[in-house]
């Protein structure tokens, strides 16, 4: 059945921000579209005035009326509301009645999330209506059936929840124990080590600076630019990464790449290392990025990797980080980092000793990843089988042979 033939919906609405009495000293909840994904949502981060409940499309939904977020990055997300709250445009409510449950709403929207974005509209942010939402088709079984399925599916989420929790805390573990290991190879300095400023170990031609600020569309064939986003792996090539117009970088010549250089996100995520791979020569990065090159003279690139990557470095970065929206470190603080420098032999030492450990941590994490990876698709699986019936058939079908065995 479609989901208009059962249940009424409805979409929220937003009071005049630029109104102070509509949100001064309010005490209606309002939930924005970004609150939207948790499976019971029981408080809001915001609140409205009766008078701008008054004043706008906005209106209180009931308890247990099934939530879906609309536009944006958070689209197809769902929850369930736990409390009596009004929300803004970008949700559509679902309202409860006794021919559905709203814990099958719930999990039976989580199971036709892609499907749903995949109908949605605009290109840079998805826009479901809430004309599709009510057109979208349900299979419906009777209300103890649907009780029966989301009992299975209760139970089933909190047994692969719990599964992953170990894996994550696993994964955790893992890393800790290697940041520890670091820690304590940069801790404990002999003779030789000395403490100087990251702008005293760089070559002459590396200023230290920001990356391109205004990058551009893409541009088949242009220019390759790493971006924060792309900084999710010790070694950066060329693969997925976006072309622009190669005169965006005219006034950027200083973070010109050439092959080798430590990566440094300043913005957002502030402290995330990684290496440009030698294929990058020529490339560029944008705003949120400074490009590091050691003086080898001085300190070897893996030496250097390694203590940036290090408790060492790491709280610095932390303490030097501000903002609330946007995350980000002045240049001049980062240039200021103090790095440890000991003799040449000595770093070379350590970093063979840190390049025979960090493949095995490597190869846990890609253990662990995968395994959290598989939960996912577990949960995906399961789903598919309860909305098409198979679920319930093959405890049937075992409960059966249980019986005759």
């Amino acid at each position: 059945m479609k989901i208009s033939d059962i249940c009424k919906t409805a979409a929220g609405g937003t009071p005049l921000k630029s109104n102070k009495k509509f949100y001064e000293g309010g005490n209606i909840p309002w939930l924005l579209s970004g609150e939207v994904g948790n499976r019971d949502i029981r408080e809001t981060k915001k609140f409205i005035t009766q008078e701008g409940l008054d004043g706008s499309s906005a209106k209180i939904f009931p308890v247990n009326t099934v939530l879906i977020a609309m536009y944006g990055a958070t689209a197809g997300e769902v929850g369930i509301l736990r409390c009596e709250a009004a929300t803004n445009q970008a949700v559509c409510g679902i309202y409860p009645n006794d021919k559905v449950l709203p814990e099958y709403l719930y999990y039976f929207f989580l199971d036709h999330k892609d499907k749903l974005v995949a109908q949605a509209v605009g290109n840079a942010q998805p826009n479901i209506s809430q004309q599709k939402i009510k057109n979208t088709e349900i299979p419906l079984p009777p209300p103890p059936e649907q009780k029966r399925i989301v009992a299975i599916l209760d139970q089933a989420f909190a047994d692969i929840e719990q599964a992953r929790a170990k894996t994550e805390q696993n994964l955790k573990n893992a890393r800790e124990l290697f940041e520890s290991y670091l820690q304590q190879v940069f801790s404990q300095r002999g003779e030789g080590w000395v403490e100087t400023t990251l702008e005293n170990l760089i070559t002459d031609d590396c200023s230290l600076s920001y990356g391109i600020v205004q990058p551009g569309d893409d541009v088949n064939g242009g220019m390759p630019i790493v971006r924060p986003t792309d900084m999710k792996k010790e070694l950066i090539n060329l693969d997925g990464l976006k072309l622009i117009d190669p005169s965006k970088a005219e006034g950027y010549k200083r973070t010109s790449l050439q092959g080798g250089e430590l990566l440094v996100c300043v913005r957002g995520t502030t402290g995330t290392t990684s290496i440009a791979c030698e294929s990058l020569v020529g490339a560029n990065v944008t705003r949120g990025i400074v490009p590091v090159r050691f003086d080898p003279q001085k300190i070897s690139d893996r030496f250097g990797y390694y203590q940036f990557i290090s408790p060492l470095i790491q709280r610095q970065i932390k303490a030097a980080t501000y903002g609330a929206a946007l995350m980000q470190i002045n240049i001049r603080d980062f240039r200021k980092i103090k790095v440890c420098v000991p003799p040449l032999e000595v770093q070379t030492v350590l970093s063979d000793r840190l390049d025979g450990i960090r493949p095995d941590l490597i190869r846990i994490e890609k253990i662990y990843k995968l395994k959290l990876s598989a939960f996912d698709e577990l949960k995906k699986s399961i789903l598919q089988k309860a909305f098409s019936g198979e679920l319930t058939k093959t405890l049937e079908g075992g409960a059966n042979k249980g019986a005759v065995a």
